[in-house]
């Protein structure tokens, strides 16, 4: 076991696997401390039958008791030594009514959540830390106050860690976004054909701007190969089922997933080591 550390701060269950699902599961084979930090319950999430979070029905309490069990499968499958929920209840999409919960991520003080992080960073002091950038990638809310929280408690610690955000090269996500269009063509016409009649989502945006999801391929720091821990990554996603189990990931054969998803990428935020330039290692500069 190598004296390295990795925390990532992700906002729901299931983050976990999508962006970082290949990141932990290799550091885990390399002897890597890992530890995750999960942020909301994910309450918005969809009910066991399919229920959406606007629905009269919908259980968030149940949904939220489900993706525990499905978090707790994840972290097993990729091997993450520490999962620590934050146990906020989820903000649900930017202007949703659950933004203005008590209870919720969004509504919660900053410095508050900050603290709490910063008192894990000084018990486990991980010299990499990743989250997501300041408009959460997509605008999520959940996902803009990890960054903040994540950000805050980096100034309350009394060392300094290196730091990344998550990221999708452009170059990736006109790729990603084409597929993305094509399931929620799919999605509306099984809808309709169960009479269900749902208003087509917009690009995402935040404030009424439009977001730019991507990165410019020449801004990215890290690109770490996963290929050989996909069929992990795969089996981590599938785990949260109630969520992912109809997403155009688990449609992929395992060729297609591990071309899809053999590469994970990140933006250097601080860099403590002076390493500069793109790396193949989120720990270059430690070993």
């Amino acid at each position: 076991m190598s004296d390295l550390t990795f925390l990532a701060v992700h906002a729901h269950p299931d983050d976990e696997a999508t962006s970082t699902g290949g990141l932990y599961r290799l550091l885990a084979d390399q002897g890597v401390r890992t530890v995750l930090v999960t942020c909301t319950n994910g309450e918005c999430g969809d009910d066991p039958e399919g229920a959406k979070p606007d629905a009269d029905h919908h259980d968030a309490d149940l949904v939220a008791a489900v993706r525990a069990k499905e978090l707790d499968r994840a972290v097993e499958i990729l091997g993450i030594d520490r999962l620590v929920r934050l146990g906020y209840r989820d903000s649900g999409m930017m202007g949703w009514p659950q933004n203005d919960d008590p209870a919720s991520f969004w509504s919660a003080p900053v410095a508050v959540a900050a603290a709490r992080l910063a008192a894990l960073l000084r018990e486990e002091r991980p010299q990499v830390v990743m989250t997501y950038n300041e408009i959460g990638f997509y605008g999520h809310p959940d996902h803009i106050q990890a960054n903040r929280i994540t950000r805050a408690a980096l100034e309350l610690i009394d060392y300094r860690p290196t730091l990344y955000y998550n990221a999708i090269p452009d170059s990736v996500m006109e790729i990603m976004r084409a597929r993305w269009e094509e399931e929620a063509r799919r999605r509306v016409e099984d809808d309709a054909a169960r009479g269900i009649v749902r208003e087509p989502e917009g690009p995402p945006s935040l404030e009424g701007e439009p977001l730019h999801m991507g990165t410019p391929d020449d801004r990215i720091d890290a690109s770490i190969d996963v290929r050989s821990v996909t069929a992990a990554k795969y089996e981590a996603l599938a785990a949260h089922a109630s969520q992912i189990g109809d997403s155009f990931w688990m449609k992929m054969s395992p060729e297609e997933f591990r071309d899809a998803m053999g590469t994970e990428w990140f933006v250097r935020v601080t860099d403590p080591r002076g390493v500069a330039g793109h790396v193949t290692d989120l720990f270059a500069g430690y070993r």
